[in-house]
This record gives C-alpha cells, structure tokens and sequence, in this order.
C-alpha cells in the first residue's frame, strides 16, 4: 500500500530539514528539539521592500531602430547595453520568512522520538514518549493551528532570524485582553517604497498566562495564528484579535474543516511502484542515506515517495500565489535570486505537473498571478518595443509584472518568449479540463499581436531581432559569450506557436500573413539555439531554452516533425550541464520524456536524486549537495515521471512512451490529459499495459503503447479498459 507521509526519527536541527505545512498563503516550517522547537511562519506576500515595488521598463521604444541595427552589424555587446536602458541591475524584493514561534520546556528524557508530514492530510506532528505537539495550516479558516500536549511549557517568538537586515525592527509582546490571551509579533520595515511592515497574531487557549512577552502554559493548549502585511499603517490588530476570537471548536473540529479541501485534491493522483512494505516504513533519513550510497540507480522507494512528496509541497504552496523560488517556506533571510517566481525556466518547471496531475488549484493561483499582472505586460511591449500586447519580464515578486531587471549579460528586455510561456499553463488547463478560455484567449491573441508588431525581415527571411536565450549567447568575434543574438530559438518557437494559437482559439485570420522564422538545423545535425547562420554558444550551460518547441509545446515531435525531434534530441545529448542545477536537468528531463528516451530521462533524474539534492522534508536543493533551498525539482519531480509514463494531445494518448529502465512495473492512477480524458488507472508490467479512461464527453481517442495503437470510441462518463501486450 503506497505511504502517502514521510516520518523522520531525528529531529531537524536545521530549518532546512524543518517539516512542511501550508495552505497556499500561511507556511509553517517545524525544526527543533523536542524541548527547544521552532515553527517558523511564513506568508505568501511578505517581500522586503527594496526601492523597486513602482519600477517600470526602460523606455527603448524610440531607439529600437538603433539597436537591431547594432545587432545585426555584430555590436552585439553594445546592443546589450543600450538595452537596459542605462540603468544598473536592480532586483525585486526579496521573499523572507516571517518569525518564528518557540516552544520551550525544561529538558527531560526523549524516548520513542518521531516526527510526521501527513501528505493527505498537510499535518506535521512531533511526538515523543513526553508530549506530542501537531500543527497544520488550514485551508477553511485561513490560520495557522498548533496543539501542544506537552505538560509546562513556554511559548513566544522572535524575529531573529538568520541573515535579518538591520533595518527590519521587531517588536514582540504577550497580553490578555475580554479574557483571551494573545502573543503579537511587529516588524517594521525600512522605508524603501513598499509595504509597511507585518504583524503576526497568535491566541492561545488552555491554562496560559502571561509571563513579560511570552505566554506560559500547563497542560494541553490550542494556538490559532494569521499573519497581516498592512501597505500603510495603522496597525489592524483589533480586527485580527475578531477573527481569531470568532474561531469556534477544538483542534480537531478545525482539523475536520481543513481536511477535506485538502485531501481531495491531494489524492486524485497516485503512483505505486510495487515498493516492499520494509522500504515504505524506512524513515525518510534513511530513504535518503540509501540513495546517497548508491547514486547510479534510482531507488524506487524514495522515487515513489518524491512523487507524492512533490504533489504535497506543491499543492500546499499554491493558493492567494503560485509557488516561489522556495515554494511557500524559508527560514533565513538570504533567498537567493531575491526567492521571487523566475519565469524564464523555475516557475514553468514546477508547475509542469499541475494539469496533468489534476491540479487545477495550482492553476488558478498562477491564473491570478498573471490576471493581476497583464496590464503591466501592455505596459512593457509599448514602452520597450513600441508594439501592442504582452512582453512579461523574467521575474517578479508577486507585487507587479514590469520588466525592470535588465543588465548587459541579462539582457531581457531582448527576451520575448516569457508571456507565450506563462499562458501556456492556463491553455492547457483549458485543453484538460474543456472549461472555456475566457479572458485567456484575448490575451493569447495579445501575444500574437506584439510577435507580429516585433517581427522583422532581413535579407529577405523574417527575424526577431533582439532575441535571447536565457541565460547565454552566441559567442562573438573575440570568442566570448554576446548574449544579445537574432532569432534565438525559444523566441522563434513562442513566435510560432502564438501567432498558431492565437487563430485557433480566435477564429481570426488577422495573423494569417504573419511569417515567423524557422527552425535551423546545425551542422553537427542538432536543433540549433539560434536560428541564425553563424550564431554558436556554449554547450556547457545549465538553460535548454532551445528544447521549448519540445517541452512545453509539443511542436516538435517523433510522429508530426521527425527530422526536427532527431535534431532536438542530438541538441539535447550535446548539451553539457554546468553546475547540474535542478532545474537544467528537470527541463532535459522533461524533453527526453517527449522526444521518448528514457534512459536520458533517467539519467537526468540520476543527476538530481544521486547527487544530495534533498532535504529531509524532501524539499529540495537548486545544486547537489543540497546547496541553496529551492523547490523546483521537488514540485517539477512528479511531471518528470507523468510524462514518462502518459503523454497527450486532444485526440491522442500515448502510455509508456518513455518508460524508465528499472521501474518495471507499477500504478498510476488519476492522471488528467490534455483532451480531456482521464487515465483513472495505468497498470504496466513486463509485456503488459492496461489502462482503464473516462472522458466526460463522447470522442474517438487514438491509444498508443509498446506492442502497438488502436482507435477507441470513448461514451460520456463511462470508464473504458484498454490492454496491449
């Protein structure tokens, strides 16, 4: 039976290893020893204000003639710098944890320690033979929750953090008031444009009293917390004080309004490996440690357990926002690239697995975080390009979508492919589901729009110039790396599939004289990165922005465009890996899986699960050695194994294209595909495929598995068994 928690024996020394809870806004990390825990709490929406909340794009609209005409008189370099407008690299604010509540108690005998992430239900425990102490963050009420039953103990909090800036001011107290006891927590920030400051609130019930600016209690207690960032002051905190006080029921009665907004979503997917009980009771330390001593094979224990784990992290990261650079969760102050939502490869990666692996709440948070940006997209293209539609930037906080972070070796002003990206999510959450587009569709066609206002024509063949290729570029006369280029791959396949897209989903033929530029095949027999003669990089870098027409689009591919999957796949084994980020390897992964090759798709799982890149919370790391704390290849890891196992098209569905060596046999179930069918059930084994599909519609759907295809008529709701073998 497929475990769907991890539990650990150790206890977390480090917030790293800390346990993970959240419901998409509020996140609880639990570390700590069993008389000395902290539970850091964190928010969505905390960023330290830095000076760039009101920044906007560089005006270049008018000197944009200029500048492709430096590009394409080979001044790249200087191209480079005029692109950001003059201005010196500026950062969004950076995510940072909140504070962090402690629980202290005189220190006794431990025996029997253990500590729990219960996946189905977002429940962290901690539990040993003296006391047992639960949280969870609930989806119903909007709070976090905590039981202590630990006897006498004193509960506070601090803002001392690792790495927290001088000028961020905590004030801390404990008080009574009509008869409720609260801790409060302020923190100030600098005045730098933005945000005020946050105050987080905690009630707790039982046998508490206050003791100076902690709270002390005997015997069981209830703590109800919710964190508020006001934008000015003053201080809203009667109106919290309301809210927690009007919280009605026990711990448990909160449990049992929380569950069942969490589990169903949670438990629509599932996948068994055929994994030994014994392996399945392994503590997740050990899962890891076994791993670790042999990096050459994938251990299908901690495999199964990372695609659940994956799912878990990612859904419970995901609500008023889409997932961060660190998801939900972070302890110290110092989140590298600012912790925001990076567009141009991390926050596509991790929400790869949202659709197919019936996510759709993932989905809307990400749909709201670009429903609240698109007008600023409008902004970016008139004001770098002079064009209509939608130019997204490559990072933002979550606060605005303008295309400010720009440099001479980041030129992303040049970088046209982030909107096409970002939509492709919430067009294939409308392949999934049926559900209408909506707004969606005018703004896919607003993407078509600027391709064919930025579209150009040299020497008689169409060109995108500025192009890039995040994060590289072709070398230049002196043999160094130019990033800005014409025709970067990525920025072609965008241009492409939305000028496609934007006529499918519109009706309108507007776009019907529109030449985009095509695809070039090198002459090593490789899917080149730039589309341009002459235009060559480095191998050696971590970003496969020219697999994109692969992996996300499926415009590449084995059966329609043959000789082009043959070049992408020589592309892709040419590739080197840098500093084997995670991400580097998850997007190889996830083309390897669409161009069928999974002995490459292993291989890339092997560079992240045999290198140390997991913490004990199954977390995971930007690099191996579990350096950095970041989420992609957790919330990327289950899209890497769907797409291994059913990929889909409207009309077709294809099992097993790319099975891994050494995973046999196993289950999947509850897999959503694009064309709205569901595989309830996969089952493979040697020489062996069964599926069991429901569509909620009537429709005729080619099924393709080793050992062969057939065309079947699927009725409206009524499951169909399909076996090759």
């Amino acid at each position: 039976m497929t475990v769907h928690r991890i539990h650990d024996t150790a206890p977390a020394d480090d917030w790293t290893d800390a346990f993970l809870t959240g419901n998409g806004e509020l996140g609880l990390m639990v570390h700590g020893r069993p008389h000395a825990e902290r539970i850091v709490v964190n928010h969505h929406r905390l960023v330290l204000p830095n000076g760039t909340r009101d920044a906007c794009a560089p005006e270049l609209a008018g000197r944009m003639p200029h500048i492709r005409a430096l590009v394409l008189a080979g001044r790249r370099a200087e191209a480079a710098r005029l692109l950001t407008g003059g201005r010196e690299l500026e950062w969004t604010q950076s995510f940072h944890p909140g504070y962090a509540l402690t629980v202290d108690a005189a220190p006794g005998p431990v025996r029997d320690y253990r500590r729990d992430t219960d996946f189905t239900t977002g429940e962290v425990t901690v539990e040993w033979s003296g006391g047992r102490r639960r949280c969870f963050a609930s989806r119903a009420d909007d709070v976090a929750v905590l039981h202590l039953d630990q006897g006498d103990c004193v509960v506070g909090a601090t803002g001392e953090l690792p790495g927290k800036p001088a000028g961020v001011v905590y004030e801390h107290a404990a008080y009574r008031r009509d008869g409720l006891v609260f801790l409060r927590v302020r923190a100030r920030y600098p005045d730098a444009g933005g945000a005020y400051g946050f105050e987080g609130l905690t009630l707790l019930r039982g046998d508490v009293t206050v003791d100076g600016d902690r709270v002390r209690v005997r015997g069981p207690a209830l703590l109800t917390t919710l964190v508020d960032r006001p934008g000015a002051p003053p201080w809203r905190t009667r109106a919290s004080e309301g809210r927690l006080a009007a919280l009605t029921g026990d711990y448990d009665t909160l449990l049992a309004r929380h569950v069942p907004r969490h589990r169903g979503p949670y438990t629509r997917v599932g996948l068994d490996l055929g994994v030994p009980a014994a392996d399945r009771a392994l503590p997740v330390g050990e899962l890891l440690a076994r791993q670790a001593a042999a990096p050459d094979r994938l251990d299908p224990a901690l495999l199964e357990r990372l695609f659940h784990a994956g799912r878990y992290l990612l859904f419970s990261a995901s609500g008023v926002l889409p997932p961060r650079l660190t998801g939900l969760w972070l302890g110290s102050w110092d989140a590298a690239w600012a912790g925001d939502f990076t567009t141009d490869a991390n926050l596509n990666l991790q929400l790869a697995g949202a659709n197919v692996g019936a996510l759709p709440e993932v989905t809307a948070a990400h749909a709201r975080l670009v429903a609240a940006q698109v007008d600023h997209w409008r902004a970016n293209a008139r004001t770098v390009y002079g064009a209509r539609g939608l130019l997204a930037p490559s990072r933002t906080d979550g606060e605005h979508g303008y295309l400010f972070h720009v440099h001479p070796d980041w030129p992303f002003t040049a970088w046209l492919a982030g909107a096409d990206w970002l939509l492709h999510t919430l067009h294939e959450h409308h392949l999934v589901t049926g559900e209408p587009l909506g707004e969606v569709a005018g703004w896919l066609a607003e993407v078509a729009d600027f391709f064919a206002d930025v579209l150009t024509v040299v020497d008689g063949r169409p060109a995108l110039v500025p192009s890039y290729s995040p994060e590289t570029g072709p070398y230049d006369d002196t043999g160094r790396v130019a990033p800005v280029a014409v025709n970067a791959t990525m920025d072609v396949a965008a241009a492409r599939h939305a000028l496609r897209l934007a006529a499918e989903v519109t009706g309108d033929d507007r776009w019907a004289g529109v030449r985009p530029p095509d695809y070039l095949v090198d002459g090593r027999g490789a899917l080149a990165e730039w589309a341009w003669p002459g235009s060559t990089g480095d191998e050696d870098h971590r970003h496969v922005s020219h697999l994109y027409p692969v992996w996300p689009l499926h415009e590449i591919d084995p059966d329609d465009t043959p000789e082009l999957a043959a070049a992408a796949h020589r592309a892709l084994t040419l590739r080197g890996d840098e500093n084997r980020s995670a991400h580097g390897s998850l997007h190889r992964a996830l083309a390897a899986a669409r161009l069928r090759d999974g002995e490459l798709v292993t291989a890339n799982l092997r560079k992240i699960l045999g290198a140390d890149m997991f913490f004990r919370s199954l977390m995971s790391a930007h690099n191996p050695g579990r350096t950095t704390y970041n989420a992609d290849a957790a919330h990327a890891l289950p899209a890497v194994l769907i797409e291994s196992l059913v990929q889909s098209r409207p009309g077709t569905l294809r099992l097993l294209p790319a099975p891994l060596p050494g995973l046999s046999s196993g289950t999947l179930r509850g897999i959503t595909c694009r064309g709205r069918v569901t595989v309830e059930e996969l089952t493979w084994a040697p020489g062996r495929v069964r599926a069991r599909l429901v569509s909620p519609v009537a429709q005729r759907v080619v099924v393709h598995a080793p050992g062969g295809h057939r065309a079947v008529a699927l009725a409206p709701d009524r499951p169909y068994e399909v076996a090759f073998g």
